[in-house]
């Protein structure tokens, strides 16, 4: 009797087994294929060193509804338990544990955009990094000389040298790698164009390339003029004539430009009065694209010496300064 009662005990615990086994077999492929996002989470925050525990209490305060146990079950299983990445992600609607585990190892952490639009000055760029949240701000902008010491810059003064485009970065990204990013690559870009440049021009470094071309992005933004500006501007430069171009006055002048240029304003000397002193303003003046570097380094041919604004964004070109006072009066004074 007491024979039966111990096979009849260990058949039950072995089908009970076998049970359990099934149920947990099915129960492992049902978590694996189980959305547990329900609806869009715009910011999850994984911070550095966070464990798989610390991870998984993270997503059930955010009501994403997982079993502590399969959470890091599924991660040792899937050989990510230590592969998971610090960062901000969106979480989208649909995802499954394992869909979870591949996001923050692969580390596609959300992305911020700041566009840097060609033209800008270094002052107005500041204003953007300084107003924008996501940035950890690390740098002093009143100390120009230690702000570029930290970029490992060996030049002087900011304005012009970091690349106007889009830079994509993640929360809390700091202010020092942005602008590392954008001061590389427009040494890259400035290096690349000064290695193709025209041979016989009137400029001497790329430095002075990057003035130049700021001063033609601030004078035109119609790609089919650039490289008719850069070639008045480079034969007043071998002529020794004076640049005489607004936007280095409106520079020099700072916070006092108002809108509008006087002509007291023309005859006061800045550093950066092109129509007083000679030759190019010491720094760029903006922060030139790409374009307009390679209009100062392949200057279109020609005779022109002059140029004024139509008003609509193009510009009369003139030989002669009789030709273009006739074109001042027209365009600019309305003298018909």
């Amino acid at each position: 009797m007491i024979k039966k009662i111990l096979i009849a005990t260990f058949i039950t615990m072995f089908v009970a087994g076998l049970s359990l086994a099934a149920w947990l077999w099915s129960e492992y492929h049902r978590v694996l294929e189980q959305s547990v996002v329900t609806s869009q989470i715009d910011s999850f925050e994984i911070a550095k060193g966070a464990s798989l525990n610390v991870i998984g209490s993270e997503l059930r305060r955010h009501n994403i509804n997982i079993n502590p146990y399969w959470f890091k079950l599924i991660a040792y299983q899937l050989k990510l338990q230590n592969r998971l990445k610090a960062g901000e992600y969106r979480l989208e609607q649909g995802l499954s544990i394992p869909d979870l585990l591949a996001l923050f190892a692969q580390g596609k952490s959300r992305q911020y955009a700041l566009t840097i639009p060609e033209g800008w000055t270094f002052k107005q760029l500041v204003e953007v990094i300084q107003n924008e949240p996501k940035i950890a701000k690390t740098l002093d902008y009143s100390n120009p000389q230690e702000l570029l010491a930290h970029i490992q810059s060996d030049y002087s003064h900011p304005e012009g040298l970091f690349f106007p485009e889009t830079y994509f970065f993640e929360k809390n990204s700091t202010d020092k790698e942005i602008l590392l990013r954008a001061y590389t690559r427009m040494t890259t870009i400035l290096a690349e164009e000064w290695q193709n440049r025209n041979k016989d021009l009137p400029i001497t470094s790329p430095y002075e390339a990057l003035i130049l071309a700021s001063i033609i992005e601030k004078e035109t933004g119609q790609a089919s003029e650039r490289k008719q500006i850069a070639g008045v501007f480079t034969r007043r430069l071998r002529k020794g004539m004076l640049l005489q171009t607004d936007p280095t006055v409106i520079y020099g002048m700072g916070d006092r430009y108002k809108g509008n240029i006087r002509y007291k304003d023309l005859r006061e000397y800045t550093p950066y009065n092109t129509y007083v002193i000679n030759g190019l303003p010491p720094t760029p003046i903006a922060l030139p694209g790409r374009a307009a570097i390679h209009a100062a380094l392949h200057p279109a041919e020609g005779n022109a010496l002059y140029f004024v604004s139509r008003g609509d964004g193009s510009h009369v070109f003139s030989e002669t300064l009789r030709q273009h006072n006739n074109a001042v009066n027209k365009y600019q004074r309305k003298n018909k």
